[in-house]
């Protein structure tokens, strides 16, 4: 069944899904612009790699106590009275470090090897505060500061819109498009639940014919592809929930195709 949304699926925000979600848009992506860039560019699928514990770096130190096995004094044990067993503990869990692979795309000269573009897709990691948010940030501005493009593709409402100087857009979702050569103007797809995703062009070289993304028919594939269908249940709010506007949009839209009861 396809999505029955015209535009950005909210139920594929579902923390659940977002991560298929995402690692299969960014295949779709890198297959659909190959053909159109072969052979003078490659598209590369490449990860960011960094480590989080509850959204806080890791620090190693030593440690306040250790308990250790004195041989000289074994013999003497059997002299010491045995405690008392101590009281019944009490279950916990106990932060522990998680490594993060984010992957994004890079559009290459073949004979160079010099980054072109890169595209990325934010996860919700890049949208709320801590080492995921920070680890971007930190390679957008190298993307900025460097000759490469820069495609930011923003499907999540949840969480932080990355920086824009000098703007009060308020929108659910948006697409950022950074040529190297216009910076620090950029071009800005914003866009609503209710409306379909743009399509934007891939910044390239100069005088090189630059394809047309259509990330709606993409995404839409990917939804059928993965058999989304069957991993939601339309007839619960989605997650994050949507404004009261938009609930209401969707629920009428959602009835009208028979995926939820008429009230």
């Amino acid at each position: 069944m396809p999505s029955p949304f015209p535009g950005m699926n909210p139920y594929l925000e579902n923390p659940a899904l977002w991560p298929e979600v995402h690692t299969r848009l960014i295949v779709a992506i890198a297959d659909a612009l190959g053909p159109h860039l072969h052979p003078k560019y490659r598209v590369a699928v490449e990860q960011r790699v960094y480590q989080m514990i509850n959204d806080i770096t890791a620090l190693v130190g030593n440690a306040d106590l250790v308990v250790s096995r004195n041989l000289n004094t074994e013999k003497q044990q059997s002299n010491i009275a045995v405690a008392s067993p101590p009281a019944t503990p009490v279950t916990v869990t106990v932060p522990i470090p998680e490594e993060v692979r984010e992957a994004y795309l890079e559009v290459r000269e073949v004979g160079t090897g010099e980054v072109v573009t890169v595209t990325e897709v934010l996860s919700p990691k890049n949208k709320r505060s801590g080492e995921g948010r920070n680890a971007y940030e930190s390679k957008r501005q190298q993307i900025l500061g460097s000759s490469s493009h820069l495609v930011e593709i923003d499907l999540l409402r949840r969480g932080q819109p990355m920086p824009i100087l000098n703007n009060n857009i308020q929108t659910s979702y948006r697409i950022l498009v950074s040529r190297s050569n216009q910076r620090p103007r950029a071009d800005l797809y914003p866009f609503e639940l209710q409306h379909p995703i743009p399509s934007f062009p891939l910044p390239l070289r100069r005088k090189d014919t630059e394809p047309i993304v259509d990330l709606q028919v993409l995404l839409h594939g990917v939804y059928d592809r993965a058999g989304l269908d069957l991993a939601i249940n339309y007839t619960r709010e989605p997650v994050p929930p949507l404004s009261e506007v938009d609930a209401a949009w969707a629920n009428e839209l959602l009835q009208q195709q028979g995926l939820r009861e008429v009230m």
